[in-house]
């Protein structure tokens, strides 16, 4: 950025500082709530080209710019003011950082310089550093207006260095609206504090994993959410073609790919997911960790290391080796290595049994669809209320193909999943590896910003939905049209489920479900979510019969406006989601 010489003569707040620096390194879009303590930021933002979101609660600033980042791919920005406005962040903070959501929080201090200074008064009750250092990549405050353009360079840098998380930049008040010379050098181009490409693989490891891959006999690629923030569907997509390989992915990398593609085996097909993993002799895993949501990566839902070597490909080096061994370990960007590994298979014209390798994954896709038959006859239900798994299904024929699912936690993922299938990368947002009830709500938001011109709507249950319902009010005023489905079945499914078999699973087996005597504080009252979107301002109506719902979508579509649908469905019925069991084993380590 250049700064001409008389601006050497200028006096500037710390605040106004940071926000010259946020629009230098190209940020357009921040999400929180101002107070005093973040006035002289903030009153900066528009004379930077900078637009600030204000949603109504700090948790939900960080969900909006969670969202923000995975749909674009770029840094997403929350601000939070000290003492209850952090203390309101923190849950979004521990959310976005575990999905891997590449996000810069800023935040005010009542303390300044030394952070441990007089821990008592008003705003002061909460250690802001220590609360996030656990639950972010890298945390720090500003000690001085001279160090404000070190710290933030210093968190520019680590935001775009390894895995995507949360950088924390605390900053004290006093800083935030002191006023001093303004220094040109402070305000610099990102390429001088940061590497503008992303890290490229050592050239011999490509040609490594090239050879294992074309000697492979049936070779598997696992995708990770490292592909979705990496933005390399389009690599992911030619690799698996030119390999005539299948593609599994964790349940966070759920829209990595087209699943309509020869090659894509769709994790909500267990059995088939299980087998394919177990065939491969070769797996090249991209961007994942290898956790939970990939199952461990351990037998039985994968072949043990005896039979079957493992290319991991990972920006963060800490992440190899995790829970399955590792024969070729590669840090790079996936998406480059994808390009890197192409040219270089491309350039060989590899002798590789691709036939025989097409002719297994076909098998793989005859499982898939029988098991698509035996999960469709849940449409067969057309009692009132409704079978959840219409929900889904009727969206995925009203909404566009590129249309952004915004999946919400517990029972309702299940079903949000278990019934869609994606057509177009980087279409479902959720929250896998938290299960954070609420979310849904604001990542819907931040998805919307993201990108106005795709329709975006949100899944997501009664009790989830009460946890942000006041967020139909941003929507409202901020003029962002997504369509919330709250599946109303006036319960805490999931919990009095595991309650049911954990106090009578006999009985629980036999009857579906038991008196609300017998579970403990598991039901609901009912919240007319159709009026009370109205209340605020936006589209509202109740659906209870499946052949409604899609004339209430379309409805919802042609009002133009945040619309709520309350969907009144079958609480026993949504309470035993398809594959249950299977959901719920994945929490459970395999031993070995």
């Amino acid at each position: 950025m250049n700064v001409s010489q008389t601006d050497k003569d200028i006096t500037i707040k710390g605040g106004e500082i940071v926000s010259k620096m946020l629009a230098a390194e190209g940020v357009e879009t921040v999400f929180g709530i101002v107070d005093s303590s973040l006035s002289p930021l903030c009153a900066s933002f528009e004379s930077n080209g900078i637009t600030l979101i204000s949603p109504t609660h700090e948790t939900n600033a960080m969900h909006m710019a969670g969202a923000y980042a995975r749909i674009t791919g770029h840094l997403g920005v929350c601000i939070a003011s000290k003492g209850p406005g952090m203390a309101n962040a923190l849950s979004g903070v521990a959310v976005e950082n575990a999905e891997g959501n590449r996000v810069l929080l800023i935040s005010s201090a009542a303390q300044s310089g030394n952070p441990d200074a007089d821990p008592k008064g008003v705003y002061r009750y909460l250690p802001q550093l220590d609360a996030t250092r656990p639950i972010t990549k890298w945390n720090s405050t500003v000690s001085s207006m001279e160090r404000i353009s070190e710290t933030m360079c210093k968190a520019f840098r680590l935001s775009h260095t390894g895995k995507p998380g949360v950088v924390h930049v605390d900053i004290p008040e006093k800083i935030m609206d002191m006023d001093g010379p303004f220094d040109p050098s402070w305000i610099r181009d990102p390429a001088s504090y940061r590497s503008l490409d992303p890290m490229a693989p050592l050239s011999e490891l490509v040609e490594k994993a090239a050879d294992m891959l074309t000697q492979a006999k049936f070779p598997l690629i696992h995708a990770g959410t490292g592909v979705i923030h990496a933005q390399a569907h389009k690599e992911l997509m030619a690799l698996a073609s030119f390999l005539e390989a299948p593609v599994s992915t964790s349940w966070g990398a759920r829209s990595a790919m087209d699943e309509r593609s020869d090659q894509s085996i769709p994790m909500i097909y267990l059995a088939a997911t299980n087998e394919v993993r177990n065939k491969a002799d070769v797996v090249l895993t991209l961007g994942s960790r290898m956790g939970e949501t990939d199952w461990w990566g351990k037998p039985p839902y994968w072949a043990p290391p005896s039979r079957q070597k493992l290319i991991q490909v990972d920006l963060d080096a800490a992440v190899f080796g995790f829970n399955k061994p590792v024969n070729l370990a590669v840090q790079a960007d996936v998406k480059v290595f994808m390009e890197r590994l192409l040219e270089t298979l491309e350039k060989r014209n590899p002798d590789m049994n691709l036939e025989e390798r097409r002719e297994i994954t076909g098998e793989f896709k005859k499982d898939c669809r029988a098991r698509r038959s035996q999960l469709d006859k849940n449409l067969q239900d057309g009692s009132i209320p409704m079978a959840s798994a219409h929900v889904p299904q009727i969206c995925q024929q009203i909404f566009d193909d590129d249309a952004i699912m915004v999946i919400d936690g517990g029972n309702t993922t299940i079903w949000g999943l278990f019934f869609h299938q994606v057509r177009r990368p980087n279409t479902i947002v959720g929250t896998p590896k938290m299960g954070h009830l609420g979310a849904g709500v604001s990542q819907a938001l931040g998805a919307k910003v993201a990108d106005r011109e795709r329709q975006v709507y949100c899944i997501i249950g009664d009790g989830a939905m009460g946890f942000h319902q006041q967020e139909i009010e941003t929507a409202v005023r901020y003029n962002l049209p997504v369509i919330y489905l709250v599946l109303c079945d006036k319960q805490w499914g999931m919990v009095k489920m595991n309650q049911l078999f954990t106090l009578k699973p006999i009985k629980t087996l036999l009857m579906k479900t038991l008196s609300p005597a017998e579970s403990i504080n598991t039901d609901l009252g009912e919240t007319k979510f159709d009026q009370l979107a109205e209340a605020m301002g936006a589209y509202g109506q109740r659906v209870s019969d499946p052949k409604k719902l899609g004339g209430a979508i379309q409805a919802a579509l042609d009002s133009g406006r945040c619309s709520v649908i309350h969907v009144d469905v079958d609480p026993v019925k949504h309470m035993w989601a398809p594959n249950l069991r299977d959901f719920k084993d994945l929490h459970a380590e395999p031993a070995g």
